[in-house]
C-alpha cells in the first residue's frame, strides 16, 4: 500500500513537470513567433503602420463550387480599430463603417443603416482577422501564443478555445504558408477553413502575400490577388467614415 505523503509528493512531481512542460512550449512557441515577426520585416516595424489601404481582386466559389464571379474589395483600416471595407461582387456587394463601438452598412437589399449585433460580430471579427493585428499578438493581453508542432504556432483568444488560428511557417524562411481554423458560424458543423498565403512581396519594409487562396474543407471559395497595398499615407477616420451619396462603394479616392 502506497503511503499518504508517497502518493502527495509523486502526485506533485507529475503536476510541477506538466506545469514547467507547459512553460518550455510557450516559450518555444514565442520564440517561433518572434521569428516569423522577423521574417516579416520586423514587430516595431509592424507595429509602426498607424494606418492600412489594400485593394484586391477575387474569383469566389460557391461551398457546392458554383462560381459567384469576380469580386473587388477596398479595405481600409486605421489603428486600432477604425476599419471601411467598400466590396463589389455580382452576389455580395456592400459598405461597411465601424469605429471600434458602432458603425454602418449599406448593402443593395438594405439601405443606409446602424451596424446590428450580428454586423458588430462581423466587423469585430474582420478587425481581429487584419493580418497586422494577427502579427502583433504577443502584444494582445487577449491573446494566448502556443505551438501544436514543428514551425506551427496557434494564436488563441483567451478563455475561448475555439477562436484559434493555427499558423504553419516555411522553415526556410519563417514566413507564413497556410493558416487553419474552425468556423462555428453553425455550432452544430463547424468547418475547417484553410488560408494559403503565396508570392510575399516587401511593401515599405514590411512582408506581405499577394497570393492568397481560401479554402472551406476541400472547396476552394477564393482566389485572391492583391493589387494595391499603401501604409502610413495618413488616412482619417472622417475619410472612412463618409457615407456615399449614391449608396454605393467607393472602390478609389481619399
Amino acid at each position: 500500500m502506497v503511503s499518504p505523503s508517497r502518493l502527495y509528493c509523486s502526485v506533485s512531481v507529475a503536476l510541477l513537470t506538466i506545469l514547467l512542460s507547459s512553460a518550455a512550449s510557450s516559450q518555444d512557441a514565442l520564440q517561433l513567433f518572434h521569428k516569423m515577426q522577423t521574417a516579416l520585416g520586423g514587430a516595431d516595424k509592424i507595429a509602426s503602420i498607424r494606418d492600412f489601404e489594400e485593394s484586391v481582386r477575387a474569383q469566389a466559389w460557391h461551398n457546392d463550387g458554383r462560381s459567384m464571379g469576380e469580386v473587388r474589395k477596398r479595405t481600409r483600416w486605421i489603428r486600432p480599430n477604425i476599419l471601411r471595407v467598400d466590396q463589389v461582387g455580382a452576389e455580395d456587394t456592400y459598405v461597411l463603417y465601424f469605429d471600434g463601438t458602432s458603425g454602418w452598412q449599406i448593402s443593395p437589399d438594405r439601405p443606409l443603416a446602424a451596424l446590428d449585433a450580428d454586423g458588430l460580430k462581423f466587423a469585430r471579427n474582420y478587425l481581429v482577422g487584419i493580418l497586422l493585428n494577427l502579427w502583433l499578438a504577443d502584444r494582445d493581453p487577449n491573446r494566448v501564443i502556443t505551438s501544436s508542432g514543428a514551425n506551427i504556432i496557434v494564436v488563441a483568444t483567451k478563455g475561448d478555445p475555439s477562436q484559434k488560428t493555427e499558423i504553419t511557417l516555411d522553415r526556410a524562411t519563417f514566413l507564413p504558408m497556410r493558416e487553419t481554423a474552425v468556423s462555428f458560424s453553425d455550432p452544430s458543423h463547424p468547418v475547417s477553413r484553410e488560408t494559403r498565403l503565396e508570392q510575399w512581396r516587401p511593401v515599405d519594409g514590411v512582408e506581405f502575400p499577394h497570393l492568397i487562396s481560401k479554402f472551406q474543407g476541400d472547396t476552394k471559395l477564393a482566389e485572391i490577388t492583391v493589387e494595391q497595398i499603401k501604409l502610413n499615407r495618413g488616412l482619417k477616420p472622417g475619410d472612412l467614415a463618409v457615407k456615399p451619396s449614391d449608396q454605393k462603394p467607393v472602390m478609389s479616392g481619399p
